[in-house]
């Protein structure tokens, strides 16, 4: 295994790097849409609310195997035209979104725009492995976390303006975006390790599964974070339009930090060490929205849990992709990708349940000592990842 305590020999990230970040920024732009599925299924297209809660269920039903599709096709058909592929896809089913004339023929765009909807994650994080160093992925993995979550921010306000004409042009908005995101990437990204058809035996890999099970854990705390932050803001007599103020805040924080990432006193720890630092951030600022009882405060635990937000997924996703055979990286990434769907259905549960029982306080300190617990395994992680050999990850 290389040892990420090698400092990168350059300082600036490639160009495919930077083709990708700012098409994925641009596809970002416009995907304001899932909010206003279930208003335009109501409003637009006469569906009950049962019926569009239904409707929705299948779209994140229809999503967990785009995901595991998109791994796969990124190793076999190459990482750019599967991430090519995948936004074609999501373009379509925006556009029969916008164009259907009732609820039946919407279903089957919805479910379109599910099996299409995480394709191009898996190509997208690969190709980032194939053209960079061990020592240079954290980084670039983190500058496309931060101008994803700038465009997020971005995203919503362009929301806003739009939605005050007629809801179906957002839908035409963002397959306009995915369009343009796949033209730039068709043209100037390079296709990447184009694969043999060799097998990969991804879930017989334990390394991998420990990192999965690890970085499910913190998936579930990312998305406790978004479920339950509106609802700790109302309990704290909050407007809970504080919530835009602390996700642009948390954007502009990732963003500042960039730099940071790239200094030979962060690049010379190795991954689990950084991750341990991560872990220790997000607690932190988890701990510190517990506590917390005004905007300020509020919005100065987000700029620490952001920063620690940062950390984990770039140093863990550049641990998959080492983990990863050179023609696996798709798969491998796919399958840790995984980590998400599974967090986004366990997430509003565990975060409201929590809420009912011990309060805002009692969630935040307790998903804190969670942060603090995964960063006190990190060295017993780093054992059980490289006492295993490489080879089981290859049938």
């Amino acid at each position: 295994m290389t040892n990420h305590t090698r400092l990168a020999s350059h300082h600036r990230l490639p160009a495919a790097v930077w083709v990708l970040v700012i098409a994925r920024g641009v596809n970002r732009l416009g995907a304001f849409t899932l909010p206003f599925l279930a208003v335009v299924l109501t409003v637009e297209l006469g569906a009950s609310v049962a019926e569009a809660g239904l409707v929705l269920t299948v779209f994140g039903l229809a999503t967990l195997p785009s995901r595991v599709f998109g791994g796969h096709l990124a190793d076999r058909l190459g990482r750019r035209w599967t991430i090519v592929a995948g936004l074609v896809g999501c373009a379509v089913g925006q556009v029969w979104i916008a164009a259907s004339g009732s609820l039946w023929s919407a279903v089957p765009a919805v479910i379109v725009l599910g099996l299409a909807f995480e394709i191009y994650e898996p190509p997208s994080q690969a190709i980032i492995a194939d053209v960079t160093e061990p020592a240079d992925r954290p980084a670039a993995y983190g500058l496309l976390g931060a101008v994803m979550a700038v465009a997020a921010v971005v995203a919503g306000l362009l929301a806003a303006w739009l939605g005050q004409w007629d809801l179906r042009w957002l839908f035409v908005a963002d397959a306009g975006s995915c369009l343009a995101c796949a033209v730039l990437v068709a043209v100037a990204l390079p296709g990447g390790v184009q694969a043999a058809p060799v097998a990969a035996a991804v879930w017989r890999d334990r390394r991998l599964l420990w990192v999965l099970g690890s970085g499910t854990v913190f998936a579930v705390l990312a998305m406790v974070l978004v479920f339950g932050l509106p609802l700790t803001l109302l309990d704290r007599g909050l407007s809970v339009s504080g919530v835009g103020v602390i996700l642009a805040v948390s954007a502009i924080a990732q963003v500042a930090v960039q730099p940071v990432l790239r200094t030979r006193r962060l690049q010379a720890l190795d991954d689990f060490q950084a991750l341990t630092m991560g872990y220790v951030l997000l607690g932190a600022g988890l701990i510190a929205n517990g506590l917390a009882h005004s905007l300020p405060t509020f919005v100065a635990a987000a700029v620490v849990w952001s920063l620690g937000d940062l950390i984990l997924i770039g140093r863990a996703l550049s641990v998959v992709a080492e983990l990863a055979p050179e023609h696996a990286r798709g798969r491998y990434l796919a399958t840790y990708g995984l980590s998400w769907g599974v967090a986004t259905a366990v997430a509003p549960l565990l975060g409201t349940q929590l809420l009912s029982v011990v309060g805002p306080t009692g969630l935040w300190l307790g998903c804190g000592a969670a942060a603090c617990l995964l960063a006190t395994l990190q060295p017993k992680l780093r054992r059980l990842v490289r006492s295993q050999p490489s080879r089981l990850g290859i049938e």
